[in-house]
């Protein structure tokens, strides 16, 4: 059995307007594979669509407290890094720029070691109006075909640098 996200109260899937899960067994060390999660603004080496992510301040890795953005589906979107737990855990909160709803997204990551590998497991609950009408409507199951693609990626340029070394 695999760990899933820890959920804040306010976003759990069960209160969540839309939820997705996506998971994936990927041939490559732990740290191979968190290095490409928490080096954010070189997400797009290895998934295109995320091009245009900025992580605020001097650091230049995803750490807890973190703030940054990103443009994701044409939309400035601004991040949190609420947990940390090094080869492990990273999630974060999201809130819209220019959206007057209070709509927020959780975003969770989860790395178990396995015999050959690490198993990925990304969940995200979306709550508002906003991801509602954007998303929800306009892109029904938009949400787990992004991450589907943003994982089967992930093991592709995991399992690349694997066996370049």
């Amino acid at each position: 059995m695999y760990n899933k996200t820890n959920w804040p109260d306010d976003q759990r899937p069960e209160i969540s307007a839309i939820y997705a899960l996506n998971d994936i067994d990927i041939n490559a060390p732990v740290e191979v594979v968190w290095k490409l999660l928490v080096d954010a603004e070189n997400w797009v080496n290895y998934f295109p669509p995320e091009d245009q992510v900025n992580i605020l301040g001097d650091k230049k890795e995803l750490e807890l407290g973190i703030k940054w953005t990103r443009v994701t589906i044409g939309y400035l979107m601004y991040l949190t890094i609420t947990e940390f737990e090094p080869y492990y855990r990273l999630a974060w909160k999201t809130t819209v720029d220019g959206d007057q709803t209070g709509s927020t997204a959780y975003h969770g990551w989860v790395i178990t070691p396995t015999e050959n590998g690490v198993h990925v497991l990304t969940e995200e609950t979306q709550q508002g109006e906003w991801f509602v009408n954007l998303l929800g409507h306009k892109h029904p199951g938009g949400l787990y075909a992004y991450h589907q693609q943003w994982l089967e990626r992930l093991k592709v340029a995991a399992e690349a640098n694997v066996a370049t070394e």
